[in-house]
């Protein structure tokens, strides 16, 4: 019987490699020259710590965070912007959560969407991802189809698939 898995992860080394490119790019950047700015990646807790000495700076730090990462293939809606700048001492610091792995909401929201499809596959939740199985490709397509259309507001990846 075909299946595939929906899973929303971000490879690690990638995003390493996206915030060494920002840092670059800041470092050669005329208008950060002479500031301070602090880019830290927490590997263990997918954290994003930026430091900066305005507001002004922390948007033009977040546009070029996203657009770098964009470029290495992570999608945009994997970084969490909703916690504010705030103030410490003469700089602006931000900590932006990067989203790894389907939480149990997310993973409902999901089967829901398949399920409302009316397409005629099961949907089974097995920690952070979802197996998808059917009896024909076509409807496991189909289900890729609905899950891009979705808006979910998460990255997903379709891994697995077994015919």
């Amino acid at each position: 019987m075909p299946s595939f898995d929906i899973s929303s992860k971000v490879d690690l080394q990638t995003l390493d490699n996206a915030i060494n490119t920002v840092k670059k790019e800041i470092a050669g950047r005329f208008d950060f020259k002479d500031s301070p700015v602090s880019i830290e990646l927490n590997k263990k807790d997918f954290i994003l710590n930026l430091e900066v000495e305005s507001d002004m700076k922390m948007k033009q730090l977040i546009d070029v965070v996203i657009s770098r990462a964009m470029k290495q293939g992570i999608d945009a809606s994997a970084f969490n912007f909703d916690k504010d700048a705030y103030p410490s001492g003469k700089v602006v610091k931000k900590e932006v959560s990067v989203k790894n792995g389907l939480k149990q909401d997310d993973a409902k929201k999901i089967v829901k969407l398949i399920k409302d499809s009316g397409l005629k596959v099961q949907a089974q939740i097995m920690d952070d991802i979802v197996r998808v199985t059917g009896k024909k490709i076509d409807d496991l397509q189909d289900v890729i189809a609905a899950c891009k259309g979705g808006n979910l507001g998460m990255p997903l990846q379709f891994i697995n698939m077994k015919s």
